[in-house]
């Protein structure tokens, strides 16, 4: 699986300089509201460390990172749901993300203009919440003709019905589908829906770039991932040993990609797995708790399919025995079922027969 994740915020809040720094892709970054007239979309590897240890050992033909896709749309102003500036016209584009991250503006740059002219990054959130909340009612509004069609000729059908019903007034007082009371069978039925506020919710405080130390405010209960993103960007274009130093002169140990896709792991409840031997060395991402046959499953699905084993190590067993053949004489290498909860780090070989 890859992980997709949207990237929204007011106009002018650094949004397209967040995703150059990101993507190292260079979207459009401007002074002026509405400057982005169509999404920036770049798919990146996801950087792990680990990746090039296997390959130390194994020597393989190819090494394959995990991918997250950043989608970076227009800025959503107050009144984008009512066609207010472009940021409405490119929610479409992020509707299939798994998460948004919410940019919001620390910075102060007299000549880059705030549409709400002053810094007050709660008020940006709430916002930009209200702006999302409208536009899945418009969606729910569009959807409910068809699903009130839908209940009377199938009686299966009518649980859904009601369940908009009732999410469309709690969403009336602006409050966010995510916030709503669902059970895992409710959740599965508004699935298709694809409603924004239902997504998983990243905040990032785009700072200047002596604040990057910054602990900020928890906003709504959620503290922000601080990110100078201009100072990012520019360290974006080096090579790896000058961006360590400037990385050291900000005060910070990871660049704005690695926190990020890591935060966007925890939020969302996924973890990695590695394939090790001497065609590749490859990361997988799967939910955190999912069974060794699901995992398989992520490689193709005959392997799910046809599941008998999984020949699994940790990594820093793989590591510290260098290997398969030191992980054998030690014993370290374990045969696991189909009830085997993979764990974070973990180095499998599948047996399957299909």
């Amino acid at each position: 699986m890859s992980l997709s994740i949207g990237i929204v915020g007011l106009p002018n809040v650094g949004k397209s300089t967040l995703f150059s720094a990101l993507t190292q892709k260079g979207g459009v970054a401007t002074k002026y509201p509405f400057s982005s007239v169509e999404a920036n979309v770049a798919m990146i590897e996801v950087p792990d460390d680990r990746l090039m240890q296997l390959a130390d050992i194994t020597h393989p033909g190819k090494i394959v990172p995990a991918t997250v896709e950043f989608v970076d749309i227009a800025g959503l102003a107050r009144g984008s749901s009512l066609g207010e500036g472009l940021g409405n016209q490119f929610l479409a584009r992020i509707r299939q993300t798994d998460a948004l991250v919410e940019v919001l503006r620390y910075f102060a740059d007299s000549e880059v203009v705030h549409v709400e002219e002053t810094l007050d990054p709660a008020r940006d959130n709430e916002t930009l919440t209200t702006e999302l909340v409208l536009a899945d009612l418009g969606t729910i509004e569009r959807a409910l003709p068809r699903l009130e069609k839908e209940a009377k000729k199938h009686k299966s059908e009518a649980l859904k019905f009601d369940l908009v019903v009732r999410l469309q007034q709690w969403m009336n007082d602006g409050r966010p589908a995510r916030e709503f009371d669902f059970s895992d069978e409710e959740r599965h039925l508004i699935y298709d829906l694809h409603l924004l506020t239902m997504k998983p919710v990243l905040l990032v405080a785009n700072v200047d770039e002596d604040k990057a130390t910054l602990v900020p405010e928890p906003i709504n209960g959620v503290t922000p991932l601080v990110i100078a993103a201009r100072a990012e960007s520019d360290i974006a274009q080096m090579d790896d040993e000058e961006a360590a130093e400037f990385f050291a002169l900000l005060g910070i140990a990871e660049s704005g990609l690695i926190r990020l896709t890591q935060a966007a792991y925890q939020l969302l409840g996924l973890q990695s797995f590695f394939t090790a031997g001497d065609q590749e060395v490859r990361a997988w991402t799967i939910p955190i708790g999912a069974k060794a046959p699901q995992a398989a499953g992520v490689i193709h699905s005959d392997f799910e399919r046809g599941f008998i084993k999984a020949e699994t190590a940790s990594f820093a067993d793989f590591i510290a025995y260098q290997g398969e053949p030191g992980l054998k004489a030690a014993g370290k290498l374990r045969q696991e079922g189909k009830e085997y909860i993979v764990s974070e780090g973990d180095v499998i070989h599948f047996k399957f027969n299909v």
